[in-house]
């Protein structure tokens, strides 16, 4: 008994230092079905968070037959194509760092004889699946050796010419693992021992695993001669080859992949430079497809399910045919391993909806589902204490809703809050209307009267503010300057400060961070309700810091309140906060839209001209009558515009301009956004305009929306556009600083 007590306390102390995983249960609850469901016989699920593991548990069986055996932790997998990324993309990575490769140079440069010493193929179209070549090797007649295979794989005909197509292809890992071969002076199995097994620990990692080791490895699948593949590798190509091939081979265990994936969090510990393992983990695709791929990695692809549905993109991976995947997203420092042997007794459809629900399930368990909180969520959180007693105005629409997705006006009602008038912007109270002087109507479900800011008045009357104690503001805006919420917010603000009503702004975020700014700034002679104030193409500002900017830059002296949100800073995304995407206008739906929009909407006041309007893909594409798609496409593709990719298409608008006639034009594939700029591809697109269409497009006409006559001169002389753009940004740049609110 005289030891209870230390027991006790020490019980708690370890309790305490263990990680909680938030999403255990629903995890438990995913993996345990698909088993019930026979989709895999068992797995092995590992979670990683802030340099921890978190999350370690075996579920169901690693054998069926010819007896059933309970999974374990330290079960060993054959890992299929985890090989292409655990074991060839290192000793890539490496061979890269001590220059012994470089990925742009051609394949003949390491392989003299690949394709007869002719193909224009790189190392790096080898490396995102861009080369060309085939899926597999054939198979039949049979044939065996690992030389016999390499021969095959050189002398292989492509199928596509080189960067024309993504085809996830085998061969391209096979000559991949022949270069690591050639250029270490070993096979790859001992080079990635030397390099990486051995240095991180990985003691139950390699190919060709020991006989001592059979009764811990997970069999896969059984053979026609009634033979269970165990400790032999389930490709049948790299079986082929002796079981050593760049695309699939390597056996390891979930502990050991952990130490994989926390050195790559953890920017290499020694073994690589963190530089290397950026290049080799961001999109190195160069395509005009909606396709991001790393150096190995998968980022985006139509193989990408496994990241899950919150995970950003940005995130890698990739998966084994075998039921194995890894994803690791460095935003949140998180990784999620999940290996199963689902081809075990028996072949089966891949796994990955199981592999993207758990990976959502670890997402929402870290904090993407709740890393944000709007000022809406923390002012619900204290009851609205703030509004207890008054009578309010709330200006509003479809995008004023809480994290649940509960409306704002339901939520102050339900907490005591008398609503006496409600105000609503461009596109209505509803937010579906695409058309100017919109009326006055009511919410239908309060009862409320809604008076509109976007028709008779744009500011709201003597009338509208009789009787009010306070105007509060909740709508979700896309940090651009020409989107008429911000001036929505302006005029009602002015209009509180000289009537002596206080103005609250629940803040939501910039969608498009708030680190991003870019001009050109709006002249002063070209204000209006489409920018109402000075400002630049993109502010990076929120609503709560950008009305601050407003009352402090016009002396307006407001009371102003800003309710701010927990949780955002400067770089996040919207998809990254966990926030539930309402449409914020009819003709914005989606973050990709919404990056785009700012570069694309500045051309958009031609009539004889499309951004996409009364299409299903708005500011993602745009054409017109007398633009050909493939001269257009070529000619940006040819600019190397970053973290953009454009291809020709033909659409037919629904309405707007051309409405229901077919035109070409030019689809936009966002690569990368943290690189991209919305002003560049403003300027391309209208330089590439100007050029191959002389005389289509009037910029005298775009004045408002381009804001800078600066600007508006360059385009039409063929100058110096981009300068032209960064007149007033420093002085902006420094006035913004004062009202942040957001680290």
């Amino acid at each position: 008994m005289k030891f209870s007590l230390p027991l006790i306390l020490f019980a708690s102390l370890l309790s305490a230092q263990t990680p909680v995983f938030r999403g255990a249960a629903a995890a438990d609850a995913a993996i345990n079905q698909a088993i019930q469901e026979d989709r895999l016989p068992g797995a092995v699920l590992l979670v990683g968070h802030e340099g921890k593991v978190i999350y370690k548990k075996a579920y169901g069986n690693r054998a069926v037959a010819p007896a059933k055996e309970a999974m374990a932790l330290n079960t060993i997998f054959d890992c299929a194509s985890l090989t292409k990324v655990v074991a060839t993309t290192s000793g890539m990575m490496k061979l890269v760092e001590t220059g012994k490769v470089n990925v742009d140079d051609p394949v003949t440069k390491y392989l003299p004889e690949f394709q007869g010493g002719k193909s224009t193929v790189t190392v790096r179209q080898l490396m995102t699946h861009f080369s060309g070549l085939r899926p597999d090797l054939d198979l039949e007649p049979a044939w065996s050796g690992y030389d016999t295979g390499i021969q095959k794989a050189l002398t292989d005909k492509p199928a596509n010419p080189p960067g024309a197509k993504f085809v996830y292809s085998d061969i391209n890992f096979e000559l991949l693992g022949e270069i690591i071969r050639r250029q270490s002076g070993m096979p790859e199995n001992e080079y990635l021992k030397k390099i990486l097994f051995e240095p991180l620990g990985m003691k139950d990692s390699g190919y060709l695993p020991a006989a001592a080791l059979r009764n811990r490895i997970a069999p896969t699948e059984q053979q026609k001669d009634g033979t269970i593949l165990r400790g032999v590798v389930h490709d049948p190509t790299a079986r082929y080859m002796g079981g050593v091939a760049g695309h699939a081979g390597l056996f390891s265990t979930a502990d050991d992949l952990s130490k994989f994936c926390q050195m790559l969090l953890d920017g290499g510990k020694g073994l690589f430079r963190p530089e290397t393992i950026r290049t080799f983990t961001s999109n190195a695709a160069a395509t005009t497809q909606p396709i991001q791929r790393g150096l190995g990695w998968d980022i985006n692809s139509s193989f990408s399910t496994t990241r899950g549905d919150l995970f950003p993109i940005g995130s890698f991976g990739h998966t084994g045919f075998t039921g194995t995947s890894i994803w690791i997203d460095p935003a949140s420092k998180t990784y999620v391993i999940l290996l199963a042997n689902s081809v075990h007794l028996h072949g089966r459809k891949p796994i990955s909806p199981l592999r993207g629900r758990i990976a959502t399930i670890v997402a929402s368990a870290v904090g993407y589902d709740a890393k944000v909180q709007t000022g809406l969520d923390v002012l619900a959180a204290n009851g609205f204490a703030e509004f207890k007693g008054k009578k309010i105005g709330l200006i509003t629409n479809q995008s004023g809703l809480d994290r649940e997705g509960r409306r704002n006006i339901d939520l102050m009602r339900d907490a005591g809050v008398e609503i006496a008038a409600i105000f609503s912007p461009e596109h209505g109270f509803a937010g579906v209307e695409d058309h100017e002087n919109i009326d006055n109507t009511v919410d239908p479900k309060t009862g409320i009267r809604v008076w509109s800011l976007y028709g008779k008045n744009l500011r709201p009357s003597a009338e509208m503010l009789r009787g009010l104690d306070a105007m509060v503001f909740d709508i979700q805006d896309i940090g651009v300057r020409f989107y008429t919420f911000e001036s929505t917010m302006a005029y009602a603000l002015e209009a509180c400060a000289k009537a002596k009503i206080p103005f609250y702004v629940l803040d939501r975020p910039n969608p498009i961070t708030g680190l991003h700014v870019e001009g050109p700034m709006l002249d002063a002679d070209k204000v209006s309700f489409v920018g109402s104030y000075p400002l630049p193409l993109r502010h990076g500002l929120t609503m709560g810091e950008l009305a601050r900017y407003f009352n402090g830059e016009e002396y307006w002296n407001a009371d102003l309140h800003i309710i701010q949100m927990k949780g955002w800073t400067r770089e996040t995304w919207f998809d990254q906060t966990g926030l539930p995407w309402v449409n914020p206008s009819p003709n914005i739906r989606n973050l990709t839209e919404a990056i785009l929009y700012p570069g694309l909407a500045l051309l958009e006041f031609s009539t004889n001209y499309s951004v996409g309007r009364g299409t299903d893909n708005p500011f993602e594409q745009v054409g017109a009558d007398w633009i050909q798609g493939k001269q257009l496409a070529d000619y940006l593709n040819a600019r190397n515009i970053p973290g953009i990719r454009c291809e020709p298409v033909k659409f037919t608008p629904s309405s707007s301009n051309f409405a229901k006639k077919t035109v070409e034009g030019v689809r936009f594939t966002l690569t990368d956004r943290v690189q991209f700029s919305a002003l560049r591809l403003g300027i391309e697109v209208a330089t590439a305009l100007e050029k191959l269409y002389p005389g289509k497009i009037s910029f005298d006409a775009g004045k408002k929306l381009i804001g800078s006559q600066a600007m508006i001169e360059a385009l039409k002389s063929h100058g110096d556009a981009a300068a032209a753009a960064k007149l007033g940004m420093e002085a902006f740049e420094k006035s913004r600083t004062k009202y942040l609110l957001y680290q």
